[in-house]
């Protein structure tokens, strides 16, 4: 928290202004008893807050009044949410109780502010971040609007991530990346999801974010122009529909379109599909699919469709509720363009997803969507054994999935699941039981492997058989997160079993020695650094720890079991003292790249650069404090770098480069092009060792029917040679795409 300040007169003149716009974007229906509810809330956060400020410097009561407006005005919320998102750090941030919110405002608001307030006793978990989100989840099967709310308020940080330190930005980019972002999509909030992402790569990737930006503004007027050349010719034939319709044309977000560029390997300049038109028509609900399809029809009278981009989420519309039609045609120019085709209806839900499904349920004659999903995470909230990491690895793998395929049952009955769910996730879908006595599966009544890989319009059926039971094999069968937490929990209840004979071993040993069995239990699962008792009676059973082996450690003093001093070993939270052993090609020495770890020196710590992103001097990076192997120096952008700061947050340090040094580091780079024959390689490496006097550490190529692929390890002295080398390869003849291996 910033410097306490009193709220300066024209302050709240200011905080006045902001809550009466918040007040005004309110869309739904209010009687006067919620206006006097929100006058209420807004009084109350004015006064718990008044002597808070944010980073940035501006009275914190700002916050909570711009989540309530984005809430209202973004999500479409009404007053009970309105007052909840006022609300939402009180709790958490001040003298104010949740006793006290009960009884101002009713148990339902004091339960979302509930939900919305951090646990205490996250702080001492293995991933606080992953243990807070769990509750915001349990408590979101049961009211909705907690998790809308929680996007609101993460939007709003995002925003205003500018005045926090450049660590806690990554920190809090990554965590949104990796948790708020697909939550997003899977609620239906397609704005949110978008905006997320393009606010992520702004902190995590700035040079190419703002370089696409650029990119983006330069070319808009030309942009425009060819939008309105593009949608002039559908007009009169649209018009004869008679149907009330609005076109909408706008750039793909900065996020998607870097993807385009990184997975095709093509420069700004040659991705065609740079923007989307939007065709959005007003319909009653019964005639709704037959208009649309009229529509689409006009569309590729007039432009050239490509045929496998026709995408029909109309008929059978995503497990989020998304109701869409998507074609991409062929423009003037020859220039791709992808068309979006709905109605007001679907275009409000794909706007506002979990929101407006209310409004419009039961109106498209579909499932309950949403009720099935939370069906899914209620199932994945059940397990008692599952730890809070555990649980989000399950609820992203089961939940936050963006592709699907649609599969069938005996009886001809649609299923959902996500793309590369298998045969065994399938059967654990239908039912727990079902998943866990299945002996043998059919697809198209032909006999597959349980991990066999679903596609479209496959049918399935199952034979079960009671003595069957899941083993550990299982897990790398599936995918979902309901089938993961199932195996896992019918393999600990198996566990917990087999480990009785293990449990009744250790208590006649401290029977004997005359010494507390639970406080006794405890100390030994921390020492061996187990993950519950469980586990240490199922060791013991097994053989795998064995009695006498654990109390060569410990002593029996004043009838309580102590472990031996100079045995003792040094938490892993601690900073180690030692060096581990350095990577392959670094060297632990006066020529060791010199850092800058949470703002001291880097020879005080030990570190190491992460083989899996290879950082670069003048890469954004920041250091991972290892369970084992002690520091490791990850770039921004490392594909590990999402998962490691949402779960692992505290572990992460600011890291910086201290000076322009004459190290050299290891850069992997992948080339493709036309196979010409052996003077392929002849030219990179002259290019390379002779222009460029660069040193190859590896070289592999191979050819594929006149096209190749290769591989190069350079070792550079910093990202501006790196980037030099990528644009001199690329300009060589016949070489079609040079990329750094991510």
């Amino acid at each position: 928290m910033a410097e306490v300040l009193t709220i300066q007169e024209e302050e709240l003149q200011l905080i006045e202004a902001a809550y009466k716009d918040m007040v005004e974007s309110i869309k739904s229906e209010m009687e006067e008893l919620d206006l006097q509810n929100i006058r209420k809330a807004y009084e109350l956060a004015l006064e718990a807050h008044q002597t808070q400020r944010r980073k940035s410097g501006e009275p914190y009561i700002f916050h909570p009044i711009a989540v309530a407006t984005i809430a209202a005005a973004e999500i479409g919320l009404g007053p009970t949410a309105i007052i909840s998102a006022l609300l939402h750090d009180v709790v958490e941030d001040t003298e104010v109780t949740l006793g006290e919110i009960r009884e101002i405002f009713g148990n339902r608001i004091s339960k979302i502010v509930d939900g919305l307030t951090k646990l205490d006793s996250a702080y001492n978990a293995e991933s606080p971040q992953a243990e807070n989100f769990k509750k915001v989840l349990s408590t979101l099967v049961d009211d909705v609007r907690v998790a809308l709310i929680k996007m609101a308020d993460r939007l709003h940080n995002m925003r205003t991530l500018g005045s926090m330190p450049r660590h806690k930005q990554l920190k809090i980019a990554a965590e949104t990346s990796y948790i708020y972002a697909p939550l997003a999509h899977r609620l239906g909030l397609y704005a949110f999801k978008t905006e997320f992402l393009d606010l992520c790569m702004k902190v995590t990737d700035p040079t190419n974010y703002h370089g696409i930006a650029k990119k983006l503004a330069e070319t808009k007027r030309s942009r425009e122009s060819y939008i309105d050349e593009f949608i002039q010719p559908l007009r009169d034939e649209l018009d004869e529909l008679k149907v009330p319709y609005r076109i909408i044309g706008r750039p793909k977000s900065i996020y998607s379109i870097y993807n385009k560029i990184k997975n095709k390997q093509v420069p700004f300049e040659e991705i065609y599909d740079l923007f989307a038109v939007r065709i959005i028509l007003d319909v009653r609900s019964e005639r709704e699919k037959m208009i649309c399809w009229q529509t689409y029809s006009i569309v590729t009278d007039v432009h050239v469709p490509i045929p496998e981009r026709l995408k029909d989420w109309i008929s059978t519309p995503k497990s989020n509720g998304y109701e869409s039609l998507h074609t991409t045609v062929i423009g003037p120019s020859g220039r791709y363009v992808e068309v979006q085709i709905r109605t007001e209806r679907m275009n409000e839900i794909a706007e506002r997803g979990f929101a407006a499904h209310w409004k419009y349920k039961g109106v498209s004659r579909q499932p309950d969507v949403y009720e099935r999903w939370l069906d899914n995470v209620r199932e994945i909230l059940d397990d008692p054994n599952s730890d809070a990491v555990e649980f989000l690895g399950d609820f992203r793998a089961n939940n936050l999935f963006n592709e699907e395929v649609f599969v069938f049952t005996p009886k001809g009955d649609m299923k959902i699941l996500p793309k590369g769910a298998t045969a065994l996730d399938f059967a654990f879908n239908i039912h727990t039981d079902i998943g866990y006595h299945c002996t043998a599966i059919k697809v198209n009544n032909r006999l597959v492997p349980m991990g066999y890989k679903l596609k479209n319009g496959d049918q399935i059926s199952i034979t079960t058989n009671r003595s069957q039971k899941p083993s550990e094999s299982w897990l790398k069968m599936v995918i979902t997160g309901k089938a993961r937490s199932k195996i896992r929990y019918a393999m600990k209840d198996e566990q917990r079993k087999k480990g009785e004979l293990g449990k009744e071993a250790l208590e006649r040993k401290f029977k004997h020695l005359k010494v507390d069995f639970e406080e006794s239990v405890e100390k030994l699962v921390k020492h061996l650094r187990l993950p519950s008792h469980v586990e240490l009676y199922y060791r013991i059973a097994t053989g795998l720890t064995s009695i006498p082996e654990i109390f060569k450690k410990f002593q029996v003093m004043g009838n309580k079991l102590i472990e031996i001093e100079y045995q003792k070993e040094t938490e892993i939270e601690e900073l180690p003292t030692k060096a581990p052993t350095p990577r392959k090609g670094t060297k632990k020495s006066d020529n060791t790249p010199r850092l800058l770890i949470n703002g001291e020196p880097g020879d005080r710590f030990d570190y190491t650069f992460a083989n899996c992103c290879n950082p670069v001097q003048g890469d954004h990076i920041f250091a991972y404090l290892t369970a084992t192997a002690g520091l490791k120096i990850h770039r921004s952008t490392c594909p590990n770098a999402a998962n490691l700061m949402s779960n692992y947050g505290y572990r992460v340090m600011k890291a910086d480069w201290m000076a322009t040094t004459n190290n050299t580091f290891v850069a992997d780079l992948k080339i493709t092009g036309i196979d010409d024959g052996p003077g392929v390689i002849e030219r990179l490496s002259h290019e390379i060792s002779n222009k460029l006097s660069l040193n190859i550490r590896s070289f592999s190529i191979s050819g594929y029917e006149g096209y190749f692929k290769g591989k190069i390890s350079l070792l550079v002295a910093n990202t501006d040679q790196l980037n030099i080398a990528i644009r001199a390869l690329k300009n060589l003849d016949s070489i079609s795409t040079v990329s750094r291996v991510e």
